[in-house]
């Protein structure tokens, strides 16, 4: 089920409503379980299946490392089975194919054979699997308590708002939450702002940009022209900006309404002047996961400057790889990685005597190359369109041409209005006018939008495939 369809807007999300405020406090986290639950299995009931079996799996594996001593060996050997049975049912689903495709000529190479596996991928198992893992370490850390109450953890994991999209939520964020059914009516007013704001960023600019980018990006990649690939190229950095910055403030704003004070996940990250700073404000919650449970285990920055490079080149590496089993995502991590260990090695030093306009620009040229290899369908499409970029291709783009012209001059202003919104700037603008004509605009807003997204097409979220 996704936000922006008429079943849920018009269906689900006022049922839930309904039903979750007359429910009294002690029924509104099965009532909030009960629909989470539904809203997955709703496009994906085998999906739904292993979801449940890794939340019970997983519950039963918190519970053993709490009654174990602090630390000890049985709870470490517990903690690396729950992880080894998360991440073989995150491989096993997600990366089986990829693996067995490029294996399959040494395979036929030795005299044998295989059949590369067909796996529908369970919609959100990155997140899922991901938070639940960070559940197993906090609990084996004694950061958190473990959760007795198997539904209230089933809740945890599953919680619609967050569940296939995330951000991706630590058990301590919303530990209290969890028993905190109050109704919040500043909370609700907040929330349903938020969500506004969100469902605004997808239908209105998203989805617009995404009509640019996939006419460009579904060309022959010889027939593409090099205005037309930066055009193409800015359209998708715009999209995938919206279209996820947008997906997070409905899952914030929803989890508000609820009374859940979901984390942050965006900080207007192409206002960044490095790489460093980008992934300081680029899919927080991601990032700081990779940080807190892999970079300072493996060492951080703690065994000098080899061992550093070494980590955050290792982290970016499966950072790639998280986002999809093909290679361009493996080319788009190795990429921010090797971008990270140079500016660490010295570059950050010139970047910062910088004017901070010049300095953004080489970070916004260096994330437009990278979603490049993100968008492309494979790895010598991404190649073949950044030779288009960059050599100054004049192909003819005939098929195309019609219509490109007459909707170059939209295109321009369109991606206009999606650089500034994607700026402080912006926010700054909307602060500085009066609550009441900010609450009068952002219900007209929320109403339009509402009304857009309850008549359009189909339009899935980028990160729904991770």
């Amino acid at each position: 089920m996704v936000f922006t369809s008429t079943v849920f807007l018009g269906v689900f999300l006022p049922l839930l409503f309904a039903v979750y405020f007359l429910a009294n406090r002690m029924a509104r986290p099965y009532v909030l379980l009960i629909f989470s639950l539904f809203f997955y299995a709703w496009g994906e009931p085998s999906a739904f299946v292993v979801m449940v079996a890794l939340m019970v799996v997983n519950y039963v594996f918190g519970l053993v490392i709490a009654k174990t001593s602090s630390r000890g060996r049985w709870a470490r050997l517990v903690l690396v089975l729950g992880i080894v049975t998360d991440l073989c049912a995150l491989v096993a689903y997600k990366y089986l194919g990829f693996l067995v495709e490029n294996l399959l000529p040494a395979i036929k190479f030795c005299g044998g054979n295989m059949a590369v596996p067909k796996i529908a991928l369970p919609i959100g198992i990155s997140f899922y699997v991901f938070q639940i893992m960070s559940y197993l370490v906090d609990v084996y850390r004694r950061e958190v308590a473990a959760q007795m109450n198997p539904a209230k953890f089933m809740l945890y994991v599953s919680l619609f708002p967050q569940l296939i999209a995330g951000p991706i939520v630590r058990y301590s964020t919303i530990a209290s939450d969890i028993d905190n059914r109050e109704a919040n009516f500043d909370n609700i007013v907040a929330g349903v702002r938020r969500f506004g704001i969100g469902l605004a960023k997808k239908v209105l600019i998203a989805d617009t940009m995404a009509s640019i980018a996939d006419v460009v990006f579904g060309a022959p990649v010889k027939s593409i022209p090099c205005a037309y690939a930066w055009i193409g190229a800015v359209a998708y950095t715009l999209q995938i900006y919206f279209d996820f910055s947008g997906y997070s403030d409905m899952a914030i704003g929803l989890g508000r309404v609820f009374n859940f004070r979901l984390l942050e996940n965006f900080d207007h990250p192409y206002a960044s002047c490095s790489v460093q700073e980008f992934w300081r404000r680029w899919h927080i919650s991601l990032s700081s996961w990779f940080r807190d449970y892999l970079y300072i285990p493996l060492g951080g920055n703690r065994k000098g400057k080899l061992r550093t490079y070494v980590n955050m080149f290792t982290v970016f590496l499966l950072c790639g790889l998280w986002h999809g089993a093909a290679w361009n995502f493996v080319v788009w991590g190795v990429y921010h990685g090797v971008g990270l260990v140079v500016e660490r090695a010295g570059l950050k030093n010139a970047i910062a005597k910088l004017p901070r306009p010049v300095a953004n620009l080489y970070l916004m040229l260096f994330v437009i190359v990278g979603w490049v290899f993100f968008r492309a369908p494979d790895l010598s499409y991404a190649v073949a369109y950044l030779g288009n970029m960059f050599g100054g291709a004049e192909a003819a783009f005939t098929s195309f041409a019609p219509a490109l012209d007459f909707a170059v001059l939209n295109w321009f202003l369109l991606m206009a209005a999606g650089v500034i919104a994607s700026y402080p700037v912006f926010d700054r603008l909307v602060a500085r006018v009066p609550e009441a004509i900010r609450l009068v605009s952002a219900t007209v807003l929320f109403s339009i939008v509402y009304m857009v997204a309850m008549t359009s097409a189909y339009s899935p979220f980028i990160y729904f495939r991770f």
